[in-house]
């Protein structure tokens, strides 16, 4: 497997991951329709003008996506029984088309399950940055991880 189970991981540990996305306009446009999200200020360029930036907005759950995502190979990949929820989830600079993304974990917590013998709890805070290295993301995910061992 490629992710680590609950027990290989440790508290303080971080991943710097490798892969690295350049937002294109078929990305925002695409991943709007997909999720149904309307807003002009993501699809119409002639609203998006009239706004504080000037431009077209790339859809946070976009963003949100790409930070875990690009995670699951390094963390969670085979090893994981469910992801339980994303908590502080917060976007401090905006992404645009054009933006080179990149993001790191890093291990918050981890504890048994109280339910599952065969599990536990890790908790990751994925930080997403854009090619000047401004945060553009952040938010933490409770995953339940299988353990290595499961009897």
């Amino acid at each position: 497997m490629a992710g680590l189970y609950f027990e290989e991981f440790r508290i303080g540990q971080r991943f710097e991951h490798d892969i690295r996305r350049t937002v294109t306009e078929t990305d925002n446009v695409l991943f709007s329709a997909l999720t149904h999200n309307p807003a002009a200020i993501h699809l119409d360029h002639e609203y998006a003008k009239t706004s504080p930036y000037g431009k077209p907005l790339v859809n946070s759950v976009f963003t949100l996506g790409f930070m875990v995502g690009v995670s699951v190979g390094e963390t969670t990949l085979g090893t994981t029984i469910a992801n339980l929820g994303w908590d502080k989830v917060r976007f401090p600079n905006p992404v645009f088309i054009g933006d080179t993304l990149h993001a790191e974990t890093t291990v918050l917590e981890k504890r048994d399950s109280k339910s599952r013998p065969e599990a536990g709890i890790v908790i990751f805070e994925h930080k997403g940055f854009n090619q000047r290295d401004e945060l553009i993301g952040t938010c933490e995910r409770s995953a339940l991880m299988f353990r290595r061992e499961r009897g």
